[in-house]
């Protein structure tokens, strides 16, 4: 999607402090998807990627894992001359930023480097309490971590800041990191746009005739490094980062697609782990990276979209929006068709509507101001709406930045049906059963279907007992963008992982959040290196509190949008 890097978790601290730092408001894009129902994977991607094993054994990655000795022992040496960080960061003191090389291809170490942008604040704890860095990967992929020393600064984080030195980056292709562009930002950008339940023929035409564009461009942009830019790739990135900032081993948060660069990681280098925190798990199956993930997404989104429904019936006191889900329905409906009519503010159509409402499925901070946003519009005032769906100019080049990356990972990653038909047939199918998000995530992803780059066969995730540290697993019980299951599958296969479970409850990334039994799950593993036995669970964090425009309403004035 392109207002939320579609696997990639604000967390509790985002809410703090990514507004205006990581995730763009809804841009106004038409492909905000995510991905789908539990339909079968084609039989030809299940049999290509079950051919995936262990670290994928070819002669270029036991050459690229040589690289990454040869790479890691150079950054050791160097370092990171950490000092005053960039303006373009926003990041004040005492938060201090630096750049470590990577190589480009790991089969060849001493070839061409790339630069990675680095910020760390020092652990606030006594010397003798501090524990080594921790390093934060937000998911994506595309998305940046720069932020993330920030977190020192909330109560929820405290005693883990007083103990770790707090460590974001982007990787590669990210913001300064070797930037990757596959169009104009504008274009990305441009509003208003369509985003049909139900596409016709001829839609279906346009879209894939961008696709087939848009993958042209990442081609003509990149040039010879497109093949570069890999999930595989990112895990050897970070054993080098690792390296420089002087740790033998990993201690490592991945939130999201964060979780699948941690399990590759593990995968690959488990005598170099610590300790892992894996919050809202990927599915890790090779059959499932990346079309058979994407497809369960959108199941899952037209799920979590029935619980936001409900919530507002539940409230429709506050919203008069209906006070059962399928009346909440028919008033989106009536909202959908008045900005197919008329744009909002003339850059608020259907497209920057669904971008908009999807946030609201990834996080239920977002639950009370779409609300009202829906509310206020049927009642004749467009502007809150305006307000949180418009593209933001301002943002335009980190949000296309993060979907080309998004873009370029995933499509390198693994193999993809390459003819429409297969396209057609499973999403027009899963659209009746899962409408809400369904062909938005499916134009998303359509580029994979026209890439020129060579696809990868997926790394078989897996651990042995006693190859790897115990791992903290994370996830919420009703999450959209990372179903619950894809935990499940995470937790079977890395031998001695626990899993937490936030029963009843659909925010993406719930580490550092409002649930104080995650948050004590989480600091007693990272400070004290102790997990449950086996699993545990915790109560769902509290529902979001109605807000309303009137004061008469009961409710608390909407907070200023951001």
């Amino acid at each position: 999607m392109r207002a939320v890097a579609k696997y990639g978790a604000l967390t509790a601290l985002g809410s703090l402090v990514l507004s205006a730092l990581v995730a763009a408001p809804a841009d106004g894009a038409d492909t905000s998807g995510a991905t789908g129902t539990a339909l079968t994977t084609p039989a030809v991607l299940t049999a290509r990627a079950a051919r995936a094993t262990g670290a994928v054994r070819t002669a270029a990655t036991v050459a690229g894992t040589r690289g990454v000795v040869r790479a890691a022992r150079r950054a050791a040496a160097t370092g990171i001359a950490f000092g005053r960080c960039p303006q373009a960061e926003m990041l004040p003191a005492p938060i201090t930023c630096g750049t470590v090389e990577v190589p480009l291809d790991y089969a060849d170490p001493d070839g061409r480097k790339i630069s990675l942008t680095v910020s760390r604040v020092h652990a606030s704890g006594k010397p003798d309490q501090r524990q080594g860095a921790l390093v934060f990967n937000p998911g994506g992929p595309g998305a940046s971590s720069m932020y993330f020393p920030m977190a020192a600064q909330l109560p929820e984080w405290k005693r883990i800041a007083g103990a770790y030195d707090l460590v974001g980056y982007a990787p590669r292709g990210v913001a300064r990191s070797a930037p990757l562009s596959c169009e104009n930002p504008a274009d990305f950008t441009r509003a208003p746009t369509q985003a049909p339940t139900h596409p016709s023929e001829s839609y279906k035409r346009e879209r894939i005739a961008e696709a087939r564009a848009y993958a042209r461009g990442c081609a003509e942009n990149a040039g010879q490094d497109l093949p570069y830019y890999t999930s595989l790739n990112n895990a050897r990135d970070l054993d080098v980062l690792r390296a420089a900032l002087g740790e033998q081993k990993l201690t490592f948060l991945g939130s999201s697609y964060g979780t699948y660069l941690g399990a590759l990681y593990a995968t690959l280098f488990p005598s170099h782990v610590r300790r892992m925190v894996f919050d809202s798990a990927v599915d890790p199956d090779p059959r499932q990276i990346w079309y058979g993930n994407n497809m369960d997404q959108s199941a899952a989104f037209e799920r979590r979209w029935a619980d936001f429904r409900t919530w507002v019936a539940k409230h429709d006191k506050t919203y008069h929006l209906g006070a059962t889900a399928g009346a909440v329905q028919s008033s989106y409906e009536r909202v959908r068709a008045g900005v197919a009519r008329e744009p909002a503010g003339g850059k608020v159509g259907t497209g920057q509507l669904q971008a908009a409402m999807l946030e609201a499925g990834y996080y239920d901070d977002y639950w009370a101001m779409r609300a009202t946003a829906l509310s206020e519009f049927l009642k004749g005032n467009p502007d809150p709406l305006i307000a949180q769906a418009s593209p933001h100019p301002v943002a335009a080049a980190d949000s296309e930045n993060a979907n080309a990356v998004y873009t370029a990972v995933e499509c390198n990653d693994a193999p993809w049906p390459t003819r429409w038909e297969v396209w057609d047939r499973e999403n027009s199918a899963l659209a009746r059963r899962a409408p809400f998000e369904t062909w938005d995530n499916a134009w998303m992803n359509l580029p994979c279907a026209y890439w020129p780059a060579p696809r990868q066969e997926p790394v078989d995730v897996r651990t042995r007992p006693g190859q790897l540290p115990p791992t903290l697993i994370l996830a919420a019980e009703r999450d959209a963008a990372t179903p619950y299951a894809g935990a499940l599958e995470l937790r079977r296969r890395l031998a001695g992982s626990v899993l937490v479970t936030e029963r009843d409850a659909g925010t993406h990334g719930i580490a550092g959040g409002t649930n104080a039994c995650v948050n004590a799950y989480m600091e007693d593993y990272l400070l004290h290196g102790r997990t449950p036995v086996r699993r545990a669970e915790c109560a769902p964090h509290a529902e979001p509190n109605p807000v309303s425009l009137d004061d008469r309403s009961g409710g608390r004035k909407l907070p200023p949008i951001v």
